[in-house]
């Protein structure tokens, strides 16, 4: 998709700044957004510098903020309903398959495809994504004690590495016998494999992908990430997976960083905190392959003018600061060094003189998880089903295969060696 060719929504809206870089500068922020929005992490790793151009004048994020949290409040009474499939009965204990995070997306969703809401909603929207995401992951981490890995941490990471192995070829090899070109055939992959939209935008610049690579690709792994997110923890539950495995299934199998984490929680606490470490080992995979596809594509252009722009490739982004973040809180508590707080009880409100105790290692990591609901519900009002409906059918038969197969292949791989 050319400039020429973008529909005359995306190019007439106001105050819509380009982004990314190379031939599919075209794509403007707000169509990225909503093919983009179940992630909201990234950072750009290699972009084209270009001349600043005049900012737009954003109007209050407030309103985003409030209804974003009011659909999060609403999924949490959506997670605790007494009934089926919200709540589970199984050999006496009480499951909630759907966390929630997961209600949040879905709902917010909804909302956004149903009713014509305001553009304050969305500006809102995208500054929780940004924001609240990364700081969430960080406190979550809190709740991962990194002894527990000792039993299946070289295991786990023999399983990423084959699994998305197994992912890439597969999206690559399935596309070129239908037809596709190279390009989208390898952001599919990439986005399979390692991390969703974050791959794929650091890949396309690279492999010169134009825009409707970058779409197709995008919504692909969109899609199909939503899917997983509800389905691993449905059928996780069925197979009767334990928190180690699944944890580990979830983390190797769903495209995103936000969807690994509500799907992993929908579990257990334990298997959200080892789903959200096995993802970011994924996400630390991108530096590898970045780095190797610089070295083939990008340093030809480095220094080479392009309209007074310049390609540039950012290296200290190739590991996100949160992913440092996650394993600092989770080797804090695993030292200890997470305080207990002790209250003495007050004669004017109980007659126990025992101390409250307070975990504030469980503080940290429910407040992770309040701020991972609230910025999927943001997700979620960010979410437009009519770009994803519009993704073409090879694209989606490609995506669904390399889907299965990264699927597949860890679970057959964790339940050999698990």
């Amino acid at each position: 998709m050319t400039s020429s060719q973008r529909p005359a929504s995306d190019a007439s809206s106001s105050g819509e700044s380009q982004i990314l870089s190379g031939s599919y500068l075209a794509l403007s922020q707000a169509a990225f957004t909503s093919l983009g929005s179940m992630e909201g992490l990234y950072e750009s790793i290699v972009e084209v510098s270009a001349p600043p151009a005049a900012k737009a004048k954003v109007g209050s994020v407030k309103p985003g903020f409030i209804f974003a949290a009011a659909v999060a409040g609403l999924a949490y009474g959506v997670h605790y309903l007494p009934f089926a499939p919200f709540e589970v009965v199984r050999n006496g204990a009480i499951r909630r398959p759907i966390s929630a995070a997961i209600a949040a997306i879905l709902l917010g969703a909804l909302l956004r495809n149903l009713l014509p809401l305001p553009q304050s909603i969305s500006l809102g929207c995208k500054r929780i994504i940004k924001k609240a995401i990364p700081y969430a992951i960080v406190l979550i981490g809190a709740g991962l004690n990194l002894n527990s890995l000792a039993a299946v941490g070289f295991k786990a990471f023999f399983i990423v590495v084959v699994s998305m192995a197994v992912a890439l070829a597969t999206a690559y090899l399935f596309g070129r016998f239908m037809g596709m070109g190279k390009k989208v055939s390898m952001l599919i992959g990439a986005g399979t494999a390692i991390c969703g939209n974050s791959a794929i935008a650091a890949v396309a610049p690279l492999i010169e992908a134009d825009d409707e690579d970058l779409v197709l690709s995008i919504g692909t792994i969109n899609l199909f990430g939503l899917l997983a997110m509800v389905a691993c923890p449905l059928l996780g539950g069925w197979m009767g997976l334990s928190s180690d495995a699944f944890g580990i299934w979830a983390g190797v199998s769903i495209h995103a960083v936000p969807q690994v984490v509500a799907a992993g929680f929908a579990l257990s606490p334990d298997a959200g905190t080892l789903a959200t470490l096995i993802k970011l080992v994924r996400v630390a995979m991108l530096a590898p392959l970045v780095f190797g596809l610089a070295i083939v594509f990008a340093r030809q252009h480095a220094d080479a003018n392009q309209g007074g722009k310049q390609v540039i490739i950012h290296y200290a982004r190739f590991v996100p600061w949160f992913v440092w973040g996650f394993l600092g809180m989770a080797l804090m508590g695993t030292m200890g060094l997470i305080p207990t707080l002790q209250f003495e009880p007050s004669s004017l409100l109980s007659d126990s003189t025992e101390p409250v105790l307070i975990s504030l290692q469980g503080v940290l990591e429910q407040c992770g998880k309040i701020l991972l609901t609230w910025a999927m519900a943001a997700i979620g009002l960010e979410v437009n089903l009519r770009l994803l409906a519009g993704v073409s059918g090879k694209a989606i038969l490609n995506g669904l295969v390399a889907s299965i197969a990264i699927a597949g292949a860890s679970l057959a791989l964790i339940l050999l060696l698990i």
